[in-house]
């Protein structure tokens, strides 16, 4: 596939400002409870506390998704610099699947560590509501790709890290799945998510038949 060109090189100051715009969400809906609950502002209406749970999920979708399309877009633009950041688009990902629990862990069901209080709650939950069993598994599957993302764990796996690594699309789909079921009738966020991933994996599905003809041609 012929690349579109554009930048060859990494603009300068790209990574730095990457890292700013993945951290302006957790810091803003972070601040914006603070400020509900202790300066009676409403920057998260009325329910605050689902709303930054259901925000922080969210945003954990769309990093799956940008870290899925790092690929087809290197292919697209010829843009290189950008393979080196879909770790820090992965790593971002895991990181607000682990804010959208501990929201909704701390603050929806008060679980209280020291004294074990709420433990059966989310115990109950995760057993008992599908929606949660998804996205708890969807959780725990992305764990092992945050945990051998670095270069030594690359280079210690060798070639089984890629096979591990093609998790991401089993975790992109139960992501979209717990995300369907728990929005319930207001389907048009999940809809759309849906439509970019099953058009990522359609583009790869593809891209892979034509590495497979020209290799054999």
């Amino acid at each position: 596939m012929a690349a579109l060109g554009g930048i060859e090189k990494q603009p300068r100051g790209f990574s730095l400002l990457l890292l700013v715009a993945v951290a302006i969400p957790a810091f803003w809906y972070a601040w914006a409870i603070y400020s509900d609950f202790t300066r009676g502002t409403r920057f998260l209406g009325s329910d605050p506390i689902k709303e930054a749970e259901h925000a922080y999920g969210a945003w954990t979708l769309r990093f799956l998704i940008l870290t899925l399309a790092i690929t087809p877009l290197r292919q697209w633009t010829g843009w290189n610099w950008l393979a080196k950041h879909r770790r820090t688009l992965g790593l971002t990902a895991f990181t607000y699947g682990v804010l959208h629990l501990g929201v909704w862990m701390i603050l929806d069901v008060q679980l209280i560590i020291d004294d074990l209080v709420g433990w059966d709650v989310v115990w109950t939950d995760i057993t008992k509501r599908p929606f949660i069993t998804i996205g708890m598994l969807a959780l725990l599957l992305m764990l092992p790709l945050a945990l051998t993302s670095t270069k030594k764990m690359i280079a210690r796996l060798g070639k089984k890290w890629r096979p591990l690594h093609r998790l991401i699309y089993v975790v992109a789909v139960l992501g979209l799945v717990h995300f369907w079921m728990a929005v319930k009738l207001d389907i048009r966020e999940p809809a759309v998510y849906a439509a970019i991933v099953a058009a990522l994996f359609g583009w790869r599905a593809i891209d892979a038949r034509r590495r497979k003809a020209a290799a054999t041609a």
